[in-house]
């Protein structure tokens, strides 16, 4: 090793490795290509080690360069989390916070928390990114997931900060033109909307009932990976939807949608999850809480649950 890695070339080594790429890593520093790809060849001659295979369009990471990943990962949330220690007795967190969550949930309720949040707390600099797919917490680079629905990892953190439920509904012209389900059973005949969107399986409707839970097969001419695309098709009568309460309450009010089996609903609270390392971190913990109180105050159930590990 020529030289100490600094930690600077650390941290924008990481933001590289999470947007796989200079020119993407550039545009979310606002640092010059040149600048970027220089300081990643200052920090591999200061490590004596090829960190990164790097092509026209992408790079990734060569064995020494995992290993440079999550030993950089650890020790910058360490340099964190001391600042945060010393920061505890101002009552002040600062630094950032990267946050995920879905898009519909995110644009509606998270985003205008994280408005009001930072109002408060003007030294956290918060990264807000709405995803309707599956995330890596940790090999993503986020450290706080606002889920809704079931958290399946049981290597995280998990506080559940509202109570919610998906109901299944449909537009009084759909229903007009095929009649409403009597059973759970019958919406196998019915024309569905179906949704890939984080913990939902495919085509496949899991519901708690008079008899417990019960899963039914489901299909239709629409699907889409996106919750406010498919309430939209419900809401021109195109079949039947299985969302969050939060999303069609308004709907359910004015009558544009109408609730079906209101025996059956899904469980899909949501929740706050992050990794086990960040614990303690203070501006986590401040997040959370005020995005219970905020969710609390909104409506979208009653906030509650204790930290436990997921799936406890």
């Amino acid at each position: 090793m020529n030289t100490r890695p600094q930690l600077e070339d650390l941290r924008l080594y990481c933001i590289v490795v999470r947007c796989r790429g200079f020119a993407a890593a550039a545009r979310e520093t606002g640092a010059s290509k040149a600048l970027v790809s220089k300081r990643i060849g200052l920090l591999e001659a200061a490590l004596g080690a090829r960190l990164l295979h790097r092509t026209t369009r992408s790079v990734s990471l060569t064995e020494q360069g995992e290993v440079v990943h999550q030993w950089a990962q650890r020790i910058l949330e360490d340099v964190d989390q001391m600042g945060e220690a010393l920061s505890a007795e101002r009552l002040a967190p600062s630094g950032l916070l990267r946050i995920c969550t879905s898009s519909g949930f995110g644009r509606n309720h998270v985003a205008p928390a994280l408005s009001a949040l930072a109002e408060q707390h003007p030294a956290l600099e918060i990264q807000l990114e709405l995803l309707d797919r599956p995330v890596d917490l940790v090999g993503e680079g986020f450290q706080l997931d606002i889920r809704v629905g079931a958290v399946r990892e049981a290597d995280l953190i998990t506080r559940r900060i509202a109570r919610n439920a998906r109901v299944l509904c449909a537009a009084p012209a759909y229903l007009a033109r095929h009649g409403a389900p009597a059973t759970l059973a019958e919406l196998a005949r019915h024309r569905c909307i179906v949704i890939r969107e984080r913990d939902q399986d495919f085509g496949r409707w899991t519901l708690d009932g008079p008899a417990g839970a019960e899963t039914v097969r489901v299909s239709g001419p629409l699907s889409a990976n996106n919750g406010e695309i498919v309430r939209e098709w419900a809401l021109a009568g195109h079949g039947i939807i299985l969302r969050s309460a939060w999303d069609v309450a308004p709907a359910l009010a004015d009558g544009s949608l109408q609730r079906l089996l209101p025996d059956y609903a899904q469980p899909a609270d949501v929740w706050a999850v992050y990794p086990s390392r960040l614990s303690t971190s203070a501006k986590v913990r401040v997040c959370v809480e005020f995005l219970q109180e905020w969710l609390g105050r909104a409506e979208i159930g009653t906030g509650g649950g204790g930290a436990r590990r997921a799936g406890a």
